[in-house]
């Protein structure tokens, strides 16, 4: 992967068919989508005016990696191919938004196949951190279901657990029971959600494992593709998962995560009251949070090549 030649916190392609917090969708023709994710970042569900160089070359490309190299033979996957792949992309009709797309945003745009979502995240959880170990604290619950006394923060649990939430376009994901979750998609799609939600989880677990790093958290989303059940979106990202330094870890202490974290502790401690306008971010805050981002890609896909400039 090269450096980017450009900051992009926004498109502008004809057939626009979704814009999201990070990702610009639009239609390519009937069955196919185009991908492209920006710069942008967001925090308590506020995109920030400052973007992240080079963000979004990296999420998407760290998804390309997970789909071909890592969990591609689990569950089919939504991906056809990265744009920046020449072979590829030789023989692919210029149709659509692909008509419009700039190559220098080729590195950041993924071609994927149209799917009717499932309107749950599924999200596994290998320990008690974030929202779950918020509950656990509150409740002594995870999800609905009662959990043994006394654990403590960061811990491993006895087992992933699938703790599917609401998808929401805007505002917070709210977990749901299992009851509520089957209501919702029906009993025989819940059991083929969590068996494979966490065959992906426990996959890409020992994956990060390997590199000394510790998936902690992550979601998935799903959807059908000429009726098979299917992985979309984007996968095993920072955005979308939780990771640690295996060596910063241990039960009763939550480690730093590879994510977003410092910026979400930099609002925190300045006292924003989470509505918009978002602050402004300041450069050091910009630059740590993306040289965590450029970590976590270089440490798990085991890639040379990343350097991601700040210009």
């Amino acid at each position: 992967m090269t450096s980017p030649t450009e900051t992009v916190a926004y498109t502008d392609l004809p057939g626009l068919v979704h814009r999201g917090k990070v990702r610009d969708t639009y239609r390519v023709d009937d069955d196919l989508l185009l991908m492209i994710a920006t710069d942008r970042i967001s925090a308590y569900d506020i995109i920030m005016d400052s973007p992240i160089p080079g963000k979004g070359v990296l999420l998407s490309q760290m998804s390309a990696f997970w789909f071909r190299d890592i969990i591609g033979d689990i569950v089919p996957n939504h991906m056809v191919c990265m744009m920046d792949d020449a072979d590829a992309t030789a023989e692919l009709p210029v149709v659509g938004a692909l008509e419009h797309l700039p190559s220098s945003w080729h590195d950041r745009s993924m071609l994927v196949r149209r799917a009717k979502r499932i309107n749950i995240e599924c999200v596994v959880r290998g320990y008690l951190a974030g929202a779950g170990w918020q509950e656990y604290s509150d409740h002594g619950t995870l999800n609905g279901d009662t959990l043994p006394k006394g654990i403590k923060p960061a811990s491993k649990l006895s087992e992933p657990r699938f703790t599917p939430s609401t998808k929401a376009e805007s505002g917070h994901d709210v977990p749901l029971t299992r009851s509520e979750a089957k209501a919702l998609v029906g009993t025989e799609l819940h059991r083929e959600l969590e068996r494979t939600s966490i065959n992906l989880y426990e996959r890409a677990s020992r994956h990060a494992e390997r590199a000394g790093m510790i998936l902690v958290d992550t979601k998935f989303e799903f959807g059908f593709v000429d009726g098979v059940l299917t992985l979309i979106d984007e996968v095993l990202t920072p955005d979308s998962s939780r990771f640690w330094d295996a060596a910063d870890w241990s039960p009763g202490e939550f480690p730093p995560a590879f994510d977003k974290q410092h910026l979400r502790q930099w609002l925190t401690d300045i006292g924003w009251d989470r509505e918009p306008p978002p602050p402004t971010m300041p450069p050091h805050i910009a630059e740590t949070t993306r040289s965590r981002y450029v970590a976590a890609y270089v440490r798990l896909t085991g890639s040379r090549e990343m350097s991601l400039s700040s210009t």
